[in-house]
């Protein structure tokens, strides 16, 4: 279960800027994860699972605050940037504490895992939201014509 805190909530809410809630977002996400990372090697499963759902609380409230921000701002993408190296160094923790934990209590990881991984594809996404063009499934490459054929291109 994915929860904020009210004094969590309360803090974030508190900061003056968007810049300053990412960091105390990631900086709280950081702790609930280390503190997770802590109970799983204590055996403490149930209170790991606790802290991993005050993490991904905290990783969706912040998922929620930047998608409503216009994508074509330079500011946005730094915001995106910075949410995604801090994803980027989370994962690996989250997948060696899945490893650790026994079955019943794994799924909730393989879970945060993947809810992490989508949140970083999302944040990856603002980069290249308007600047590449996928092609569709139904478009063939069509071969390329040579405009003049090896006969006629030889010289006497």
């Amino acid at each position: 279960m994915r929860f904020v805190s009210r004094d969590e909530r309360s803090q974030l809410v508190a900061t003056k800027d968007l810049k300053s809630r990412l960091r105390t977002t990631i900086e709280l996400a950081e702790a609930h994860l280390g503190h997770a990372e802590n109970s799983t090697a204590q055996k403490k499963f149930d209170q790991a699972s606790e802290e991993l759902g005050r993490y991904l609380g905290l990783i969706g409230d912040a998922r929620l605050v930047l998608g409503t921000l216009d994508r074509d701002r330079n500011s946005t993408r730094d915001l995106y940037r910075r949410f995604d190296i801090a994803l980027r160094a989370q994962l690996p923790r989250l997948a060696v504490m899945r490893r650790t934990t026994p079955a019943d209590y794994a799924i909730h990881l393989k879970a945060a895992e993947e809810f992490a991984r989508e949140t970083r594809t999302d944040a990856l996404e603002s980069f290249y939201g308007h600047s590449v063009l996928r092609e569709d499934a139904d478009d063939q490459k069509k071969p390329a014509q040579i405009k003049d054929p090896p006969e006629r291109n030889r010289r006497p």
